[in-house]
């Protein structure tokens, strides 16, 4: 990966690690499935009338939004909903990027360095290491939840890759913005069918006049624009051109801003084995994310090239003629 597209990747930890303060914010107001329909819609109504959609096959797309929409962001609410701690939370849901890697090789035969392997298992000793240590500030169901929402998380990632790979030349942030179209109306349904048909519209109308209601409107704007516009359209772009391996470890590093996060605002204070754990996650995504994936597995039997995607400028040979390593979310 390159220098500048690593400070890209840093910018999304940024973003979406503060995206967890302003979803304790949202849920402080908003019950958790109506809060999650109501992220997507403000994006989605506006980009079925001004934008066209992405050239991407609609498989992809709808696992796209199925997995990064609804399964997590229906889990993580729902989680953190019932208690999950903001920190904790931004911590768990990183599982995404095992998931991924795992999903990657086994459905799309991504090859991992032996250097790569080793820093996602030093990055997630360092997540084990901060989840055992703040483990007991939540009980096991939320934790679970959580999980769910972070293996949602890397069906969705793959999901992106898949469009990426199948579409030379598509555009990273229209897909993302497409992708929000999808949740929208399952959400609603989940919303009406177990908070209630008038719960979460009741709640948007008091948020124009009850005390937690800017912050809380404020909270709906931040994920929207710059946690799932900017963040998720830059991260799309990052694994349209890396495997899912490469970039999925950048994942490990929200929970470092996150539980900072927390601490300040929330004072959610970590502890020394919590900062412990924090740096070793920062090293072993670093490794992780610094070398080169191994190519792609292709068949000997076929001796034509395979076109993969024109926005990289590379092609895909057997592995006689040519090896390559490419990658979603």
């Amino acid at each position: 990966m390159t220098t500048r597209d690593r400070l890209l990747g840093l910018t999304v930890v940024v973003l979406w690690g503060l995206n967890f303060l302003a979803i304790r914010i949202g849920l402080d107001h908003f019950p958790p499935f109506f809060f999650a329909a109501l992220r997507f819609a403000v994006i989605a109504l506006p980009v079925l009338v001004f934008i066209p959609r992405p050239a991407v096959p609609t498989r992809w797309l709808l696992l796209y939004g199925a997995g990064f929409g609804i399964a997590q962001f229906a889990f993580l609410f729902t989680a953190m909903h019932l208690g999950m701690p903001t920190g904790l939370a931004s911590l768990v849901l990183q599982s995404s990027a095992p998931f991924t890697v795992v999903l990657g090789a086994v459905l799309l035969r991504e090859r991992l360095r032996p250097v790569q392997i080793a820093g996602l298992v030093v990055a997630v000793l360092g997540m084990t290491i901060i989840g055992a240590d703040r483990m007991a500030h939540a009980t096991l169901l939320p934790v679970l939840l959580t999980l769910a929402g972070g293996l949602g998380w890397a069906f969705g990632n793959i999901g992106a890759r898949k469009a990426g790979a199948d579409s030379p030349g598509f555009d990273p942030l229209h897909l993302t913005l497409w992708m929000s179209v999808v949740p929208v109306l399952p959400l609603l349904a989940l919303s009406m069918a177990v908070e209630g048909p008038t719960t979460g519209f009741a709640a948007l109308g008091s948020a124009f006049a009850a005390e937690t209601g800017p912050p809380a409107l404020i909270a709906v704007a931040y994920i929207a624009v710059l946690a799932t516009v900017c963040g998720s359209g830059l991260w799309t772009y990052l694994m349209s051109r890396y495997p899912a391996g490469t970039v999925a470890p950048l994942s490990l590093l929200v929970p470092v801003v996150g539980i900072a996060a927390a601490w300040l605002v929330l004072d959610e204070q970590p502890t020394a084995a919590a900062l412990f754990g924090g740096v070793i996650v920062i090293a072993g995504a670093f490794a992780a994310t610094t070398a080169k994936a191994l190519p792609v597995s292709t068949p000997t039997t076929e001796p034509a090239p395979v076109p993969v995607d024109a926005a990289v400028g590379q092609s895909l040979r057997p592995p006689s003629a040519r090896t390559i390593g490419n990658e979603a979310r």
